[in-house]
């Protein structure tokens, strides 16, 4: 059971840093809810609150919830071209190499069997570890500061 408190953050941030989620974190997500769902979050290290990470199954429960599980989240009512730009400036400022490998890991997710899963997320987090953008990531973490990635 996953039961987040009122200031929960649930996510994977890692992309921002360059890197893509290890330790089954890819295989995991997308197979908890979907890997279309995996790829947005995963893809624009966007971290949740408490209570969308209740709607998209992330979390079973609330503290801010019942025990009936009533959910209150605002139906989305935004344009698709709007909302598609919204993501992509989301991704955007992510490290394209990690994006992209991130991408090819949660692809397989829902191809493979979880050991297969497992071993083509390290490969894939492999390839991040010698970038460029991997360094600048971890360097613009340390000084507090965005990063500039370069896809290199």
């Amino acid at each position: 059971m996953r039961i987040g408190g009122p200031s929960a953050l649930v996510g994977l941030p890692e992309t921002s840093l360059a890197i893509i989620p290890g330790a089954g974190g890819t295989q995991r997500l997308a197979r908890l809810i979907g890997v279309s769902r995996a790829k947005s979050l995963v893809f624009t290290a966007r971290r949740l609150g408490p209570q969308a990470a209740l709607a998209m199954g992330i979390l079973n429960d609330t503290a801010e919830t019942s025990a009936a599980g009533e959910n209150n989240a605002a139906a989305e009512t935004e344009l698709g071209y709007g909302r598609a730009m919204e993501w992509a400036r989301d991704i955007l400022p992510n490290g394209p190499v990690a994006v992209r490998m991130a991408k090819k890991a949660i692809d397989f997710a829902g191809a493979v069997d979880p050991a297969s899963g497992l071993d083509v997320e390290q490969l894939c987090y492999a390839q991040v570890i010698p970038t460029e953008d991997r360094i600048e990531g971890l360097r613009a973490f340390r000084e507090k500061r965005k990063p500039i990635y370069t896809g290199r």
